[in-house]
């Protein structure tokens, strides 16, 4: 049993890889972008930080037990094929060093096969067929570890209506991770649902991800931290989800969606607009806080520039949405370090353990604790 459960932001550069360790040891990892160490400066190693954080089997083989895949872009699944073992676990070498993944969470959605209207990288498609695969083996009977899967929402068409066991109905709590319940985890799912009439041609990639409002437990309190995470849901989606479930909405942590980008506030082209405008639905959306809150960028380093993502017009509002309640902006990638940024949840909260910075930011150490909840 560990101390503390633990969040882990890890430096992959415009992408998401975040790893959430339960005090129980239970891991879920939402998201990877693992590139490929070449170059003069190579990208961090995370694939190596993420193996030593994980446990082991009796046979010395890394495992998660639930691996969350928000929605199939590169940027969020970079990496699977190489360092994920994927298919029959009945197969599996017993010499084989890849990450099993005990339970796969994904929106069905994330199945579609490789099209025009939904293009797909080979890790995104390496994980469009193991999806299908496990969802045949579940209707075949076996739902055992390497066979697991947790479905966030039905498909259109009907086409879960016969597995509606492995699906989470949006709007619907759960607590299983691989199958056990852990008193220090809860989560919703918020998003992404069936579309309305006249929706579907907005419902591309990005506003089909899965969002979910997760509480964890630690101390004895079980809703000491709030995470709010929505891959790289843009603004139509918080607008909407203001509108739909905004007493869910509450956070002590809350991953900036598309990377800090600016169109998940704004229909506006931040480089192209004189005076882009922010949605005051999407901006209430993401201003639910709680003390202290922290907002997290997972992007490169933010700069006064027309980049989007990352958008300094974004980390402006975000910085302000804190501030009002002494919480954090953090960014992963700012200043540069090779280690993933960690949040410890206490009882009162989560809060930001310092790291040392590399040598090309010139060392020391960096984090604070601002005001924390409860």
């Amino acid at each position: 049993m560990e101390d503390t459960t633990n969040i882990y932001f890890f430096p992959v550069g415009n992408g998401d890889m975040t790893l959430i360790k339960l005090r129980s040891g239970r891991t879920i990892l939402i998201d990877i972008n693992i590139r490929q160490l070449t170059g003069d400066d190579p990208p961090p190693d995370v694939a190596k930080e993420l193996k030593e954080l994980l446990s082991e089997d009796a046979l010395g083989r890394p495992f998660v037990d639930a691996f969350l895949l928000s929605h199939p872009d590169q940027d969020h699944c970079r990496g699977l094929e190489e360092h994920f073992y994927l298919g029959d676990p009945a197969s599996r070498p017993s010499a084989e060093k890849k990450i099993f993944i005990r339970e796969l969470w994904s929106s069905p959605r994330t199945f579609r096969r490789h099209s025009k209207n939904h293009t797909l990288c080979p890790d995104a498609k390496a994980f469009a067929a193991e999806g299908r695969r496990r969802v045949k083996e579940y209707r075949a009977g076996k739902s055992d570890d390497g066979n697991r899967i947790k479905l966030m929402g039905h498909d259109v068409d009907g086409k879960t209506d016969d597995i509606a066991s492995i699906v989470v109905e949006v709007g619907a709590e759960f607590s299983s991770i691989a199958g056990v319940n852990d008193s220090d985890f809860k989560a919703k799912l918020l998003g992404p649902w069936k579309p309305d009439d006249g929706e579907e041609e907005n419902f591309t990639k990005n506003n089909n991800s899965v969002i979910l409002s997760i509480q964890l437990g630690a101390q004895g309190n079980a809703d000491a931290c709030k995470f709010l995470t929505g891959g790289d849901a843009e603004v139509s989606v918080w607008e909407k989800l203001w509108s739909r479930a905004k007493d869910d909405l509450e956070y002590d942590l809350l991953q900036a969606p598309h990377h800090c980008s600016w169109h998940s506030l704004s229909s506006d082209s931040w480089s192209k607009s004189k005076s882009p405008k922010v949605s005051a639905d999407a901006k209430s959306a993401l201003s639910q806080t709680r003390p202290g809150a922290f907002v997290v960028a997972s992007s490169n380093k933010i700069e006064d520039d027309d980049n989007d993502p990352p958008c300094i017009g974004a980390k402006r509002e975000y910085t302000k949405i804190v501030s009002a309640v002494s919480g954090e902006f953090v960014c992963v990638g700012d200043p540069k370090v090779s280690k993933a940024r960690v949040f410890e949840v206490f009882r009162d909260g989560p809060r930001l353990t310092p790291l040392r910075t590399t040598a090309a930011s010139g060392g020391g150490v960096i984090g604070t604790v601002p005001l924390q909840h409860g």
